[in-house]
């Protein structure tokens, strides 16, 4: 297949970009290289630099006649979609409909779509299940519902094939590819960071309602997820739209992260106790029973020190970054 790959420079979709080529599939990177890495595109694919709020780019790149598109160009900070809502619609929904109208336009009939479980808001029962209430408490996940609800009203009118992937937190790193954010939020990156530089983290709740008081979050490799990617692209059914999770099912409390980071690096890492943060809830861990049941998907990597350990030699490697 020939497969246009938004955001094909960002952590998760350089990954899925290098797994395409690996695959044997024509691959194409779009980016703006606003959030990507130049550096992270992989060998074998080519770069078009743009972005999706440009229709006419849009157009004139789906006009390549794409066999189909995984699409993970998004804004994804959910502290900063509080602060500038406008921004994340503009850029996460609008974006998004450019795309749909461009492949409409161009016959394309596949679309993989990186949504998140951040829909489901603060769950009442986990691990959380695809039929959870969608409940978002801020305006990333709310951006993000939005587009899984126009990509199922699409997939009625036009006979679209489309799936969407909602997961959580994505760990580890695949050979020169690895997670290099600005700002970095995610705490297995800033544990690692603190090991490296011989600084401290915070953990943010002490007094939760799990084993250990802190917070637990699901946590998935990202070769993993991107196996996921390429098993929805084949098996999606025209005026289909399919909803997955993709979680590891048990969760990790951040103490027990802060101990697996000890362990692989060997770092003594300094763990700050904080107040909680408004709107964290104790656990969120999603159910991926439904895809390993349709799709055959399961985690080939479920374990926190692989993630953590495949993350630490990315980081040693470049102590930089992609800079």
């Amino acid at each position: 297949m020939k497969v246009l790959v938004t955001g094909g420079a960002g952590y998760i979709g350089s990954v899925v970009a290098s797994q395409l080529v690996e695959a044997g599939h024509e691959t194409v990177v779009l980016d703006d290289l606003s959030k990507g890495h130049r550096e992270a595109v992989p060998e074998g694919t080519r770069l078009l630099q743009g972005n999706l709020l440009d229709t006419g780019f849009t157009r004139q790149t789906l006009s390549e006649s794409f066999d189909g598109v995984l699409h993970f160009a998004a804004l994804s900070l959910v502290g900063e979609s509080v602060e500038k809502p406008e921004i994340y619609y503009r850029n996460n929904v609008c974006g998004t409909l450019n795309l749909l109208e461009a492949m409409r336009e161009a016959g394309t009939g596949k679309l993989v779509f990186s949504s998140t479980a951040a829909v489901y808001g603060e769950p009442e029962e986990v691990p959380i299940q695809e039929s959870a209430p969608t409940l978002p408490t801020n305006p990333y996940g709310s951006s993000k519902l939005a587009v899984d609800r126009l990509i199922g009203a699409v997939c009625g009118a036009r006979g679209l094939a489309a799936t969407s992937l909602r997961y959580f937190n994505v760990a580890g790193a695949s050979g020169r590819f690895g997670e290099d954010h600005h700002p970095e939020t995610h705490l297995i990156p800033l544990v690692l960071r603190a090991a490296a530089e011989g600084s401290s983290v915070k953990i943010f709740g002490t007094d939760y309602p799990t084993r250990d008081g802190t917070a637990v979050r699901d946590y998935i490799h990202v070769e993993d997820l991107g196996r996921a990617h390429l098993l929805a692209l084949e098996a999606a059914g025209p005026g289909e739209h399919s909803v997955y999770n993709l979680g590891n099912g048990a969760g990790f409390s951040v103490r027990e992260v802060v101990e697996a980071a000890r362990r692989v690096t060997g770092q003594s890492i300094d763990a700050v106790e904080a107040p909680r943060r408004a709107g964290d809830p104790p656990t969120l861990v999603a159910s991926s029973e439904k895809i390993q049941a349709d799709l055959g998907w399961k985690p080939e990597k479920p374990e926190l020190e692989t993630m953590i350990s495949d993350a630490w030699t990315w980081m040693c490697d470049h102590p930089n970054g992609y800079g």
